[in-house]
C-alpha cells in the first residue's frame, strides 16, 4: 500500500507501509540464511532458535537485512503504481513500526525532468569549409619524414636545439637531494619541453664528456608539492649525442612509407585524406553547434543527481580504461596533482550538458515517435555476425533478449540522430576564421553529434604514470587530460554505449 505526492523540487515523496506478514517472512529468511553468524552460550553455532539469537543480541539484530530485502519489492511496486520515472537513488526514511510489525515509511526521490522542447527542425546553422593548402600537405609530408628519420651519432659538435642526448643528472634543493631528482643515462630531446622550462636550454652547448651545474626553478604550479617554486641545482654529465638525419622527399622515399611509386602521388594522396578529414571536421562541428542549439532552444529543471550519476559514469569509465594499463586511479592523482572531488568539478560541466542532450533527444524521440525498424535491426545484426565471422540468421538465433534490446536501442538513435541531420540542413558554407582553425589542431577531425555526448571518454591511456620530477607543471582541466596523451574514443561506439545505457536506465 503507498500513497504519492509531489514537491515544489521535482520529487516524489511516497509514503509505503510494508505489511507485517511480509515483514516477518523476511525476517525468516534472513534468519535462515545468517543463523550460523551468531554463537550462543549452550547452542551450537547456528543451531540457537531465532528468539534465543534476537533476546541474546538484541530484536532488533535481523531489522537492517530483513528491511534491506523486502523493501526493493515494495518500492518498484509503489513505482509502478505510480506511473513514476525516477533518476536518483530513493531516500528512505522510517516513520513508524507498528504493533504488528508493520513498518511506514516516505520515500524521496528524484522524478525525471520534463523536458519542453523548443525549435528542432529547421534550424539553419552556417557549416564551416576548410580547405587544403599547400603548406598542410607540406607539415604531412614533413611528419612523414620525421617518422622515418633515424638517429646518428654525433662526437664532432656540442649540442643543439633538436638534439637527442643522454645524460646524468643529480638535482638538490638547499643542498639536500630530493626523490625523483636523480637519473643515470637519461634520454632527453632538446626543445621538447619534456623537463621543467630552462633545463633544456642550458644544455645547448655542452659537450660529450662535460659535466656541469644548471640552475632551475620548480615553478609555482608545480605536481609535487615539497618542490612548488624552490630553486635547484642540477649536476649533469653529457653521455651521448644523437642528431636525426631525415630522408629526402623524392620518389624512393614515397615508395618507401606508401604504396605509390613517385611523390607527386603521394603527395596527391595526402592531400585527398586531408580532404576528408577536413569534411568530417567541417560536418562534426555544423552537427555539435545544430544540437547546441536544439538544447538552447529546450527547457528542463536537470537535478542534480542525474548530473552527479553522469560524472560517476565518467569516472568508472576511466578508472577502467586505466586498468587495462594496469593503472590505478589513485596514480593519477598524484601524478595530476587532482583530488577526487578537483577531478568531479572539472567534468561537472560536460555532465550537465551530457544529460541535458540526453533527455532532448529522447523527447525528440517521443514526440516523433522515432523506433527501431526491422531493416536497421536486421542490418545491425548482419553487422554483428560479421563481425564474429558468423551466419547472419545462425548469429539472429543465438541472441539473448537483453541483446536484441540492445541493438534495437542501437538502431533507435541511429534514427534520432538520422532524424536530426534530415530536418536541419546547412546554411551557405562559410570559411572558418584563422583562429579556429588554428584551435583545431589538437583535434582535426573534431568531436561528432555521437561523441560530444560523452567528452571525456578515451581509448588511449599513459602507459606510464610514475612522477619524474623533472618534469614540467600540468596545467588544470582538460590540458592535463591533453597532456597525458589521452584521446576521443570511436565516436559512434561511444555515442551508442551511453545514449542506450541511459534509455535503459531513465
Amino acid at each position: 500500500m503507498s500513497t504519492y505526492e509531489k514537491n515544489d523540487k521535482n520529487q516524489a515523496v511516497i509514503t509505503i507501509t510494508v505489511d507485517g506478514a511480509s515483514y516477518e517472512k523476511a525476517v525468516a529468511d534472513v534468519y535462515k540464511k545468517t543463523a550460523n553468524k551468531y554463537s550462543i552460550p549452550g547452542f551450537r553455532k547456528g543451531k540457537a532458535p531465532r528468539s534465543m539469537v534476537e533476546k541474546y543480541y538484541g530484536a532488533g539484530v535481523f531489522f537492517d537485512d530483513a528491511f534491506n530485502e523486502v523493501f526493493p519489492e515494495f518500492y518498484e511496486a509503489a513505482v509502478k503504481e505510480h506511473n513514476l520515472e525516477p533518476v536518483s537513488r530513493p531516500d528512505v526514511d522510517i516513520k513508524d513500526i507498528q504493533d504488528d510489525k508493520s513498518i511506514v515509511l516516505t520515500v524521496t526521490v528524484d522524478l525525471k525532468p520534463e523536458v519542453v522542447l523548443g525549435k528542432y527542425k529547421g534550424i539553419k546553422i552556417k557549416k564551416n569549409e576548410y580547405n587544403v593548402s599547400d603548406e598542410d600537405i607540406d607539415k604531412e609530408l614533413q611528419a612523414a619524414r620525421e617518422r622515418a628519420g633515424r638517429l646518428v651519432s654525433v662526437e664532432d659538435r656540442p649540442v643543439k636545439n633538436g638534439d637527442s642526448v643522454k645524460l646524468n643528472y643529480s638535482g638538490s634543493v638547499d643542498g639536500e637531494k630530493f626523490p625523483g631528482g636523480t637519473a643515470e643515462d637519461q634520454t632527453l630531446v632538446i626543445g621538447s619541453g619534456s623537463f621543467i622550462p630552462g633545463f633544456e636550454e642550458q644544455l645547448i652547448g655542452m659537450n660529450i664528456g662535460e659535466e656541469k651545474d644548471i640552475n632551475v626553478k620548480f615553478p609555482d604550479q608545480y605536481h609535487a608539492e615539497e618542490l612548488k617554486g624552490k630553486d635547484a641545482v642540477f649536476s649533469v654529465k653529457i653521455n651521448s649525442i644523437e642528431e636525426k638525419q631525415l630522408p629526402e622527399a623524392d620518389d624512393e622515399f614515397a615508395k618507401d612509407v606508401s604504396e605509390f611509386d613517385t611523390l607527386e602521388e603521394y603527395k596527391a594522396d595526402i592531400a585527398k585524406k586531408l580532404k576528408e578529414q577536413n569534411d568530417r571536421r567541417a560536418q562534426n562541428e555544423y552537427e555539435n553547434a545544430l544540437m547546441d542549439k536544439i538544447c538552447e532552444e529546450a527547457q528542463a529543471d536537470i537535478p542534480d543527481s542525474m548530473v552527479e550519476r553522469q560524472i560517476d559514469y565518467h569516472l568508472r569509465d576511466m578508472e577502467m580504461r586505466m586498468s587495462y594499463q594496469g593503472l590505478k586511479m589513485s596514480d593519477y592523482l598524484a601524478y595530476t596533482g587532482m583530488t577526487v572531488a578537483q577531478l568531479r568539478e572539472m567534468y561537472r560541466g560536460d555532465a550537465l550538458k551530457t544529460v541535458k542532450q540526453q533527455l532532448v533527444l529522447e523527447a525528440i524521440k517521443k514526440a516523433e515517435n522515432i523506433e527501431a525498424d526491422q531493416e536497421g535491426i536486421d542490418k545491425e545484426i548482419a553487422r554483428y555476425a560479421e563481425m564474429f565471422k558468423k551466419d547472419a540468421e545462425e548469429y539472429k538465433k543465438e541472441i539473448k533478449p537483453d541483446e536484441l534490446e540492445y541493438i534495437k536501442e542501437t538502431v533507435t538513435v541511429n534514427n534520432i540522430i538520422e532524424f536530426i541531420k534530415q530536418n536541419n540542413k546547412p546554411a551557405a558554407k562559410r570559411a572558418p576564421a584563422k583562429k579556429k582553425a588554428a584551435e583545431g589542431e589538437n583535434d582535426p577531425v573534431g568531436r561528432s553529434l555521437y561523441s560530444m555526448l560523452l567528452r571525456p571518454r578515451r581509448n588511449r591511456q599513459p602507459r606510464n604514470l610514475k612522477p619524474n620530477r623533472l618534469s614540467p607543471p600540468e596545467s588544470p582541466g582538460r590540458k592535463k587530460l591533453r597532456k597525458m596523451k589521452l584521446r576521443p574514443n570511436n565516436i559512434h561506439n561511444v555515442f551508442m554505449e551511453v545514449l542506450i545505457c541511459l534509455f535503459l536506465m531513465l
